[in-house]
């Protein structure tokens, strides 16, 4: 269930204090669900709960940009051929891609992300990395900037979002995926070994096929 938010008042939000631990960097990664799927159920109500794919005609040689997670139940994944995603899920509703209204939204995120923190390193439209090691200095444990920051995406664009905290960028891109969708997942440093050594070489944020393909030949 999505997390209860309080009522925006005038006052600065209350934040829980943590000790400082080392010298270990406070890092966000913020991934927003479905996003261009989740635009297009938000400004179309009828659209919601509905299997959505936004992208090209599944008549012709389109391709899926995105989809709903309803429609992702059906096995239909980003760069997958409409037709393909037709054929998955007959009921989906394919809807063309509208940029104009993705980039304003992204423009709102991003605008909240800058007011938490200078320190903003956007990958997309949808996602960005933020470093809050300077925001934390008083003891402001970063988990609970995360949530504040879910809470205000939501409030302010209706839209929802997911978030990784860790002490570097790897960990917390990985940790954003965790709790997906409206979720919030944490790895200390003290449990990041212990998450990346399951893992295969591909999951891992910024690894090619060509890495992965001479790690398997080393």
């Amino acid at each position: 269930m999505p997390d209860q938010h309080p009522r925006e008042t005038a006052d600065p939000p209350h934040r829980e204090k943590s000790p400082i631990i080392g010298d270990a960097r406070k890092i966000i990664h913020m991934d927003m669900d479905a996003f261009f799927a989740a635009v297009e159920q938000r400004d179309n109500p009828p659209l919601r709960g509905q299997p959505v794919i936004v992208g090209g005609d599944p008549s012709g040689r389109g391709v899926v940009a995105t989809c709903s997670y309803e429609a992702r139940r059906f096995g239909i994944r980003s760069a997958m051929t409409a037709a393909r995603a037709r054929s998955l899920c007959p009921q989906a509703i394919f809807v063309r891609p509208r940029m104009d209204a993705y980039r304003e939204a992204s423009r709102q995120v991003m605008a909240i992300l800058r007011s938490v923190t200078p320190w903003v390193e956007p990958l997309s439209l949808d996602e960005a990395f933020l470093d809050v090691t300077e925001t934390t200095a008083g003891g402001v444990f970063a988990v609970q900037i995360a949530k504040e920051i879910r809470a205000r995406i939501e409030q302010e664009t209706g839209l929802t979002a997911s978030a990784g905290v860790s002490y570097n960028k790897l960990l917390a891109k990985r940790a954003s995926d965790w709790r997906k969708p409206n979720g919030i997942y944490v790895i200390p440093p003290e449990h990041g070994l212990a998450f990346l050594a399951p893992l295969p070489v591909g999951k891992l944020h910024g690894i090619g096929p060509a890495t992965v393909e001479s790690v398997g030949d080393s």
